[in-house]
């Protein structure tokens, strides 16, 4: 048995009641059904499959974004040196321009960038590009042939020599390791093609000489030419 409460003690308990029922309403729930906890798994997997394939997206494109950079200016420096030496815009009066226009544009370099490299070729103020050729043996002897292409060929010989001098190796003769190098142009082909149709093609190009060997990725094909016939190689594969 238990004492009858008084009127006072019924009020008092009906308040603490109350209380106690306010703050279950209002806290936090501390428990999930059955069937958010089923969901919640894969929808996390989903996230992280989704961030994992945008960031292999990004690397990939930035590496890409690097080699096209890359390919712009080398062939915006071609140019420039292109118009310095036939001392004209004029591709028609300008053979080695209109040749390396023309290679631009195979290598998918924009018109904008050309137009804009023509344009400062023109300009009085603009320093002519030169190439240049150093032969060099680096770490356990191997050989080297370095070209590059520098509007300032002093420079251009400090800097070689200084790389390869903090990496162990050194600045060689000229003609003491060329002449165990043959120059060719490569056109790099993202499928495997017929040697004979190639030939055919390159022949009516006006090709004279051509190599095919198989790609370093499964499914390609690289054909080495004279360097000269490298733009017509690359309209005889395009013709296939």
């Amino acid at each position: 048995f238990f004492p009858r409460a008084s009127p006072t003690m019924k009020v008092s308990i009906a308040g603490v009641c109350l209380l106690l029922s306010s703050a279950t309403a209002f806290a936090p729930q501390q428990w999930a059904s059955p069937a958010s906890a089923v969901v919640a798994s894969p929808s996390t997997s989903t996230t992280a499959l989704f961030g994992r394939a945008a960031a292999v997206r990004a690397a990939t494109k930035g590496k890409t974004d690097a080699k096209k950079a890359k390919t712009n200016a080398i062939y915006g420096k071609k140019i420039i040196m292109a118009v310095k030496q036939g001392g004209s815009t004029d591709t028609n009066a300008n053979r080695a321009l209109a040749e390396v226009i023309k290679a631009a544009k195979a290598n998918s370099v924009p018109v904008e960038n050309i137009n804009r490299a023509i344009k400062r070729a023109s300009e009085t103020d603009t320093a002519n590009f030169a190439e240049s050729t150093f032969e060099a043996y680096g770490f356990g002897g191997a050989s080297l042939v370095i070209n590059c292409l520098s509007d300032n060929a002093n420079r251009c010989t400090a800097d070689v020599k200084s790389t390869v001098n903090k990496r162990g190796g050194k600045i060689a003769e000229q003609g003491s390791v060329l002449f165990m190098y043959d120059r060719k142009g490569r056109v790099e082909i993202p499928s495997v093609v017929d040697e004979e149709e190639l030939l055919m093609a390159a022949i009516d190009a006006g090709c004279d000489d051509m190599e095919l060997v198989e790609g370093d990725e499964e499914g390609t094909s690289i054909v080495y030419t004279d360097p000269k016939e490298t733009n017509s190689m690359m309209e005889a594969v395009k013709s296939l």
